[in-house]
C-alpha cells in the first residue's frame, strides 16, 4: 500500500508545462558522458571486433552513421548505414531517424518482457574523439529509439581519423579509423547480412529541414 499526497491541479499543470518545455528544447535532448555511463549501458565484450565488422561492411565516410542490432552472443543480426545531412544536432530528430532505420531492417521486440537484442551506434565524423554535443544528441536518440523498438540500448562509438572510441567507457583503438582501409572478414565468420543504406533517414531529414 502506498501513502502520499495527491498533487494539486496547479502543481500538475506546472509539472506538465516544465516537461513540455524541456522536451521542446533541443539543448535538453542530449546525454553527457557521465549520464551515459550511469545509465548502465551494457559493455561490448569485444568492441574492436564489432567496430571492425561494421567498418568492413559499410565502409563509412565522415557524417555517416551505422546502427546495428546484436544478439546476446554479439552476433550481428541487422545493420543499416545512412548519411547525416547538415542540420542542428537534435536528439529528437536523431531518434526518429534511428527508429526508422531499425524498423526497416528488423522486427521490434516490444512483446518481450525483457529486451534480448542490443542496438549499437557507430558514427564516423571529423574532429577528435572527445565528446561533443552532437555525440550527446546521438546518445539521447539511440536510447529513445531502443526503448520504442523494444531493444537494449548498447554502445555509442565514434570513428575519427585517430581511430575508434566507445564513449562513456574509455575503450578505443587506432584501427579501424575514418581513413583506414576495411579489414577483411575472418574466414571463420558467418556470412554477414547484407548492409542496408540510405532510405528513410533521407526523408526524415528532408522533412526536418523543411520546417
Amino acid at each position: 500500500m502506498t501513502f502520499g499526497f495527491a498533487p494539486s491541479s496547479a502543481a500538475s499543470t506546472s509539472t506538465s508545462t516544465n516537461l513540455s518545455a524541456a522536451s521542446s528544447n533541443p539543448a535538453t535532448r542530449l546525454l553527457e558522458p557521465a549520464e551515459w555511463a550511469a545509465a548502465g549501458i551494457p559493455l561490448l565484450r569485444n568492441p574492436r571486433e564489432v567496430v571492425s565488422g561494421l567498418h568492413a561492411r559499410h565502409r563509412p565516410g565522415p557524417e555517416t552513421a551505422i546502427v546495428a542490432v546484436l544478439d546476446p552472443d554479439e552476433r550481428l543480426r541487422a545493420s543499416a548505414s545512412f548519411s547525416r545531412r547538415a542540420a542542428a544536432a537534435d536528439g529528437w530528430m536523431f531518434r526518429n531517424i534511428l527508429l526508422a532505420q531499425l524498423r526497416r531492417v528488423i522486427p521490434h521486440d516490444l512483446r518481450r518482457r525483457t529486451p534480448v537484442r542490443t542496438a549499437v551506434l557507430l558514427y564516423c565524423r571529423e574532429g577528435d574523439a572527445r565528446w561533443t554535443e552532437e555525440d550527446g544528441a546521438w546518445m539521447w536518440g539511440l536510447r529513445d529509439a531502443c526503448t520504442l523498438h523494444g531493444l537494449r540500448c548498447g554502445a555509442y562509438v565514434t570513428l575519427t581519423r585517430d581511430g575508434w572510441q566507445v564513449l562513456g567507457e574509455g575503450r578505443g583503438g587506432r584501427r579501424p579509423s575514418s581513413v583506414s582501409a576495411p579489414e577483411p572478414f575472418a574466414t571463420s565468420e558467418a556470412p554477414p547480412p547484407p548492409p542496408r543504406t540510405g532510405g528513410a533517414a533521407s526523408e526524415v531529414l528532408r522533412r526536418a529541414a523543411a520546417r
